[in-house]
C-alpha cells in the first residue's frame, strides 16, 4: 500500500508563531482550562487556555500552559490558587471573548458578563454557569522557551448534581467546546464507546487481531 504524498513542516525552517499555528492545527481537539484566578489586589480574571490536561492521578494534579506571562500565571504565582472550569456550549462567545487582552486591573467576568461565585476551597472563584469547576491550588511552574507550564494540585472537583449520573459527571450533560486551529473550535459531535481488550481476550479469540488486520 502507498501512503499519500505529505508536506513536511520543518520548526528550524520556520518563524515559530508559523510553527505554532501548524501544531494548534493538528494537536486536536483541545480541551480548554477557563482559569479564573484572583489578583493580590483582588481583581478577579478569567481566560481560556487550550494547552491543558491531567499530569497526575495520585496526587490529582491538571496542568495548563500560559504560552508568554499572562494574568492567568501571575495570579497563581502571588495567591497560589486557581479554578479551572469547563468550557460549555452555552458560553461560547463569552468564552473566546474572555481571551481579549484587557488590563490587569479589569475583570473578564464583568466584561462579558459571566457569573462568578465563590468557591468551596479556595479564595479564587468559579463559574457559576460552568457545570464543573476543580478547585486548585499551585504545586509548581515550569518555564520552557517562552511559555509556563503551570501544575495545580486539586482540592476538589464540583458539579452540577443535574450533570452527575452513576457517580460521575456525564458528558452528555456537559456539552464542552473544544479547540481547533486557527479561530476554529468545536463541539463533540458523535460520542463513540468502547471497551478496552484486556490481553487474556485477546489471546483467547484469534478472531480479534485478524479483523483489525484487516483479515
Amino acid at each position: 500500500m502507498t501512503s499519500p504524498a505529505r508536506v513536511r513542516f520543518d520548526p528550524d525552517d520556520m518563524r515559530s508563531r508559523d510553527f505554532y499555528r501548524i501544531l494548534n492545527s493538528v494537536v486536536v481537539p483541545r480541551p480548554i482550562a477557563w482559569v479564573c484566578s484572583r489578583s493580590a489586589d483582588g481583581v478577579d480574571n478569567l481566560a481560556p487556555h487550550s494547552f491543558y490536561t491531567v499530569s497526575c492521578v495520585k496526587p490529582p494534579i491538571v496542568q495548563f500552559t500560559s504560552v508568554g506571562r499572562k494574568d492567568s500565571l501571575n495570579n497563581a504565582e502571588a495567591t497560589g490558587e486557581f479554578t479551572v472550569n469547563l468550557t460549555p456550549r452555552a458560553l461560547f462567545e463569552q468564552i473566546n471573548a474572555t481571551a481579549t487582552d484587557f488590563p490587569p486591573d479589569q475583570s473578564e467576568a464583568e466584561h462579558t458578563g459571566v457569573v462568578l461565585e465563590p468557591s468551596d476551597k479556595v479564595a479564587a472563584k468559579r463559574v457559576a454557569q460552568s457545570p464543573v469547576s476543580i478547585e486548585c491550588t499551585l504545586h509548581s511552574t515550569i518555564k520552557l522557551g517562552d511559555c509556563w507550564v503551570v501544575f495545580g494540585r486539586v482540592l476538589a472537583v464540583t458539579a452540577w448534581e443535574s450533570a452527575v449520573r452513576d457517580g460521575r459527571p456525564r458528558i452528555e450533560h456537559l456539552d464542552p467546546v473544544a479547540r481547533l486551529g486557527g479561530n476554529e473550535w468545536t463541539t463533540l459531535g458523535e460520542i463513540l464507546e468502547i471497551p478496552r481488550i484486556p490481553y487474556g481476550t485477546w489471546s483467547e479469540d484469534p478472531s480479534i487481531g485478524e479483523r483489525l488486520r484487516g483479515g
